[in-house]
């Protein structure tokens, strides 16, 4: 590729040239080609970026991006005092939770399709963060791309079509950072944080960052204790041509009596939600878990225009979960909640070598992505050991018995399952008429190979081979300066995936092609953007039987809908962030053909996020901020006939924020409440199983820099 890129500049057809990216509200360029390296500057009001990463093709403008995409800050984080990845994309008017709070687990629906802890990539990498809950001190976005990502990612780990997560790991700054942040939040918990970078070299060539968490004591629910740890190492190089990173992580996350999703019986109407402090599972119930990570980049610039790079990772995660899942069998609340020991271990690694670059052919401008991307997973999740009968209780009224142990029970791992994502890409954006029309066309070849063994001998008990070509075209059209008009069509493969409490948990399934087709349209007023998209996807989805715990994937869901969103700072010291998202959720394919064309199983008609801050007048109280958040969603079914349903719910959040000095120092304190009114309420039914909201929770930090 270099010796015809240069035989073609030695006769003037070729003109390699750097393509950046900057804020409108100003900022550093940030170069299009350079994922090690800091991401687009913060869009005015500095809650989201002004662009994001589109896997190997690197940085993008928001306003350039044939997609509907956000960039969640840092200063968000902070400022909203997050405490997983979920409290960020709570944000999102796209984005519900498919599992309760306090459960130590994160999973979510994207556009009304499930996307798995897993399937979040780590600085574009699938497979290297913590397998159920990452940790979100360490990371500087938090990237959503609402919509499939297969040809810009690849394909995670099961596989997914409703959108992708993508978390930025941090970066030392050019000016030195100390930062400790002391916390407080209900009904227990003790919250202790630092943030410490510095750049070292006579041109800061050389970056280190350090990010270390703690967090324990009692949550808001009843019976209910944390311990949480993290500590995060993050070394970097910018030289002139050449730039790597190295990201090291280590987290612990132990959860005594930890929140679990319900099922439902079937035909049984679904009870009112309890008191969400109340606690149904048994106080020595418990999940432990553990990770270790490893990523590195590296990249170099062949010429100005033209960049090579290459990226491995890999992680090693434990658990065990001591407790049960419970199913309610009647309206009066009453549940049966079987104990069981499940240990579980997964062994990720994952590989990326590409080639990034842009040139002009005549009036065509070209930015250009070829990659070749592979995961590789070992999966250990043996059979569930039952411990003791099964406990019958009440919702309302819950039953505690004496304690049980996993005494005499085996922790052993063997392996159940093994997962190979292999995948080649290639894309080019074409634009003409100074970058007022963009059109990208690619597509990735991609094979899932999935094979399940029997943990007691090693045999492979079963083998899924599945391969296809995805195509993906997107178009951007600026008919005027600040107006982007925008369509795509994508492809991709998903394989779906069992509940953890399915009988056939461990099962694989073969792939299966999904679609989508999405036109929309964004408008940058300069310190305040709009976007408007309008969707449909077809997706093969599962469900789980109520009666027999068995996951089949016999049908397929089509979900239509409308998403509008909004952010920056429309005035001086007023900033506005979230959206509204109008879905149809239909069954067009059913084992049952009496449920073709019923709604889909987990999808509300209505989500609505708004999230808002006003900074107080200096006259009044200098440094002083308000904030405020209200989240609804409309009604739900919960099962395939439509005869089961939760009603709609809103919450309201709201915080304080005040930043002032103390010794010559920057002190920031932070006070917020998270469901105010105390609503009780069940969040989502999607994938057959049902998921209670947050209680009302207090967080208080203050947060001092060195």
């Amino acid at each position: 590729m270099p010796c015809l890129v240069q035989g073609a500049l030695a006769q003037g057809e070729i003109r390699l040239e750097e393509i950046s990216v900057a804020a409108s509200g100003g900022g550093a360029p940030v170069n299009r080609n350079a994922i090690v390296g800091p991401p687009p500057p913060a869009y005015p009001g500095g809650d989201v970026g002004s662009g994001s990463r589109l896997g190997f093709l690197g940085n993008r403008s928001v306003f350039d991006q044939p997609f509907s995409a956000t960039s969640y800050t840092e200063k968000l984080i902070r400022d909203q005092q997050a405490r997983s990845v979920q409290d960020v994309v709570n944000n999102d008017p796209s984005i519900r939770t498919n599992v309760p709070a306090f459960s130590g687990i994160l999973g979510f629906f994207i556009r009304g399709f499930p996307v798995f802890a897993q399937d979040m990539a780590f600085n574009g990498l699938y497979g290297v963060a913590d397998a159920f809950n990452p940790a979100i001190e360490p990371i500087e976005r938090v990237e959503v791309l609402r919509g499939p990502s297969t040809l810009l990612s690849g394909v995670p780990p099961f596989g997914n079509i409703g959108g992708g997560i993508n978390l930025i790991p941090k970066r030392a700054g050019d000016d030195p950072l100390t930062r400790v942040t002391l916390g407080y939040g209900s009904t227990a918990q003790m919250y202790k944080a630092v943030d410490v970078s510095r750049r070292f070299g006579d041109a800061k060539e050389w970056g280190i960052r350090f990010n270390g968490a703690f967090n324990n004591g009692a949550t808001p629910i009843d019976n209910q204790s944390l311990h949480f740890g993290v500590a995060a190492l993050a070394l970097d190089y910018r030289g002139e041509r050449l730039r790597a990173s190295l990201d090291l992580g280590y987290q612990e996350l132990d959860f005594t009596s930890p929140l679990r999703n319900r099922s439902v019986a079937a035909g049984v109407r679904i009870p009112r939600a309890p008191d969400l402090t109340l606690n149904q599972h048994q106080p020595w119930e418990y999940r432990d878990s553990a990770n270790q990570q490893l990523a590195t980049r590296v990249e170099y610039d062949l010429t100005p225009g033209l960049t090579v790079y290459g990226a491995y990772g890999v992680s090693n995660f434990r658990q065990e979960y001591f407790g049960g899942v419970l199913t309610i069998f009647n309206a009066r609340g009453d549940y049966r909640d079987p104990i069981s020991y499940l240990p579980f271990h997964i062994v990720n690694q994952t590989a990326e070598a590409g080639l990034r670059g842009t040139l002009e052919t005549g009036p065509v401008k070209h930015s250009f992505g070829l990659a070749a991307v592979g995961f590789w997973q070992d999966l250990a999740q043996p059979p569930a050991q039952t411990v003791g009968p099964t406990i019958v209780s009440n919702l309302y009224d819950p039953t505690y018995v004496a304690p049980r142990s996993t005494f005499g029970l085996s922790n052993a791992t063997p392996r159940t399952s093994s997962r190979i994502n292999r995948s080649i890409a290639i894309a080019d954006t074409l634009s003409i008429l100074d970058d007022r029309v963009l059109l990208t066309i690619g597509g990735r070849w991609q094979s899932l190979d999935v094979n399940s063994y029997n943990p007691a001998n090693g045999f492979r008990t079963g083998a899924s081979e599945s391969g296809a070509f995805s195509p993906g075209v997107g178009l951007v059209v600026k008919p005027w300066e600040r107006l982007s008009l925008y369509a795509n069509y994508i492809e991709g493969l998903t394989s779906p995936a069992p509940p953890v409490n399915a009988v056939n948990a461990s099962a694989t399934f073969p792939a299966s092609v999904s679609r989508q087709t999405e036109v929309g349209a964004k408008y940058d007023f300069g310190t305040l953007g709009l976007g408007v998209a309008a969707f449909d996807i077809e997706q093969p989805f599962g469900f789980l039987d109520t009666r027999t715990l068995l996951f089949s994937v016999d049908g397929r869901q089509r979900n239509r809908g409308v998403e509008m969103t909004v952010f920056g700072e429309p005035a001086p010291g007023v900033r506005l962030l979230g959206g509204v998202t109008l879905l149809d959720g239909v069954q067009v394919r059913s084992q049952d053909p009496r449920n073709v064309g019923r709604t889909a199983v987990g999808v509300p008609d209505v989500q609505l996020n708004l999230y808002g801050e006003v900074d107080l007048p200096r006259s009044l109280v200098p440094g002083l901020t308000l904030t405020g958040r209200v989240i609804y969603t409309a009604a739900q079914y919960y099962d395939l006939a439509n005869s089961q349903k939760i009603p709609d719910w809103a919450t309201l959040d709201l915080g304080l924020r005040y930043a002032t000095t103390f010794q010559d120092r920057p002190l920031t304190l932070r006070a917020n409440v998270v469901n105010v009114t105390g609503h009780d309420y069940w969040a989502t039914t999607g994938r057959g199983i049902l998921s209670q909201g947050t209680p009302r929770s207090f967080l208080l930090s203050a947060s001092m820099e060195f």
